[in-house]
């Protein structure tokens, strides 16, 4: 199962709140159909306050569309700063594993939890021009980057 979390907010608003905190994930083993789960926020705060909640909705609605529970679950976390990498972490684990025991006491499936930082501006480019997938020069396309190594998107699916 994926999940990935997003902040809407109104930066510039008189409201102090989030619009809207959404995290959504997969309903399916491929994952091609999702579902979303929607929360206000306190304005300017990084860790989800209501994720366990959250997430033990999206697995009882992946249950119902699938009738299993996910052995393994990939969580994307983007906009954190990195001040606050070990907060978020430590906070938003603990709330995914709750969410799990909640459901089933025991329940435990394996948790990958990517975090993007804030303003990282970071973009990549094929190196060579002729690996381009279009003329105009694009970021690479479908692959995931580390620092030496690349994985087109079906492999790293494998590797999780």
């Amino acid at each position: 199962m994926w999940f990935t979390s997003t902040f809407v907010c109104d930066e510039e608003g008189e409201i102090p709140l989030c619009i809207a905190l959404k995290v959504v994930g997969s309903m399916d083993a491929h994952p091609s159909r999702y579902s979303a789960t929607v929360r206000l926020q306190p304005h300017r705060q990084e860790v989800i306050q209501e994720l366990a909640a959250m997430v033990r909705d999206l697995l009882m609605q992946f249950y119902r569309a699938t009738h299993f529970k996910p052995t393994r679950i990939i969580y994307y976390r983007d906009g954190v700063s990195e001040g606050q990498f070990a907060t978020v972490l430590a906070h938003e684990l603990r709330a995914i594993r709750e969410a799990c025991m909640k459901l089933e006491i025991g329940y435990q499936p394996g948790i990958t939890f990517v975090v993007v930082q804030k303003r990282h501006h970071t973009r990549l480019f094929c190196a060579d021009k002729r690996d381009q997938v279009y003329a105009s020069l694009r970021n690479t396309n479908h692959t995931n980057a580390d620092d030496r190594v690349m994985w087109s998107f079906g492999q790293f699916t494998q590797l999780v």
